[in-house]
């Protein structure tokens, strides 16, 4: 599984903006929809909201992608 360190430098990030500057998707379309399909995980649970906040010390996955929020 590859890793990507996400460094936070505010209180949070959206879901599917983090997506979008991690260059895991393309557009914010994009992510709406596989977010929108159950492709995402925050912290190992299925994460079905797009605008979900996104802090310091989790960890959200996309296929064999794991993005580390510090």
């Amino acid at each position: 599984m590859q890793t990507i360190d996400f460094e936070l430098d505010r209180e949070y990030v959206e879901l599917k903006q983090l997506l979008k500057l991690t260059d895991l998707v393309a557009s914010g379309g994009e992510a709406k929809m596989i977010i929108g399909e159950g492709q995402v995980r925050v912290d190992g649970a299925v994460e079905l909201r797009k605008a979900c906040k996104i802090r310091t010390g989790q960890q959200v996955e996309l296929g064999d992608v794991r993005i580390r929020v510090r």
